[in-house]
């Protein structure tokens, strides 16, 4: 019989944002697949729900605190199997929220400590001769919907995860992108206070009329993990019901008027 491609018994995950919403989401689906999952968060509170293996805490935004925290990790506990890129944050919606300070926090979270997380990482995973990162991006790294800062940094680790795929497959060293639409996640809870009616306003742009699930990104995550993508590097992979297949609405509220 063969073995199952998307389990994972033995190997070892290390998942930033392991607290959050897609996180939690994540840290159930590889302990499922029987993985060993190392969560990471800003502090281990953060992470006292979820069942793991180890706990490592760092701020992204502390570029050379997340540099040490990882080599400690490194030099105690081995380099991991597996990393899923899955911490973020955005606040400024557009244009008008934005000034050098906030470009500056939001490319630091979103980019620059995701270097910093990974990049000892990488080296070891290629010394190794084997290892396996999935980046959580977004919609906003493809295409423009709002929030300019982050979406540079979203761009950006897409570019990252390529050179990773490209300069470091030759050694093993495999790096995919998965892209979220929205999810709905609490990090839309401050939008909705504000405007209770918002979800009614943002799904008619998604073709399967809804938002995605923490689960469904979790499941397209475990595959550029699994063996079943072993031949799988260098991908961008959107999990966003639709949303950048077309513009549903321009469908909807043009073309099908006359």
């Amino acid at each position: 019989m063969t073995a199952d491609p998307f389990r994972l018994d033995g190997q070892r995950v290390l998942i930033s944002g392991a607290g959050g919403g897609i996180g939690s989401s994540l840290v159930a689906r590889f302990n499922a697949a029987g993985a060993s999952v190392i969560g990471a968060d800003r502090d281990t509170a953060s992470l006292a729900h979820l069942d793991l293996a180890e706990r490592i805490a760092f701020d992204l935004a502390d570029t050379a605190g997340t540099e040490r925290a990882v080599e400690a990790f490194l030099a105690a506990s081995g380099c991991p199997d597996i990393v899923v890129s899955n911490a973020g944050f955005t606040r400024a919606e557009t244009l008008d929220h934005l000034d050098l300070s906030t470009w500056e926090s939001e490319v630091a979270i979103n980019l620059n400590g995701v270097y910093a997380m990974t990049a000892a990482i990488v080296e070891a995973m290629a010394a190794r001769g084997s290892g396996n990162l999935v980046f959580i991006s977004s919609v906003n790294g493809i295409a423009h919907f709002g929030n300019p800062a982050y979406s540079a940094a979203k761009a950006g680790m897409i570019a990252y995860s390529r050179a990773i795929a490209l300069e470091r497959g030759g050694r093993g060293v495999r790096s995919n992108v998965v892209a979220p639409g929205s999810v709905r996640t609490p990090a839309w809870d401050h939008r909705l206070a504000a405007d209770p009616s918002l979800l009614a306003k943002v799904t008619p742009h998604y073709a399967l009329g809804r938002l995605v699930s923490p689960e469904e990104v979790a499941n397209a995550v475990l595959f550029f993990a699994s063996p079943a993508a072993a031949g799988v590097t260098g991908t961008v992979l959107p999990v966003d019901a639709g949303l950048t297949a077309g513009g549903l609405r321009f469908i909807d509220d043009v073309l099908r008027q006359h």
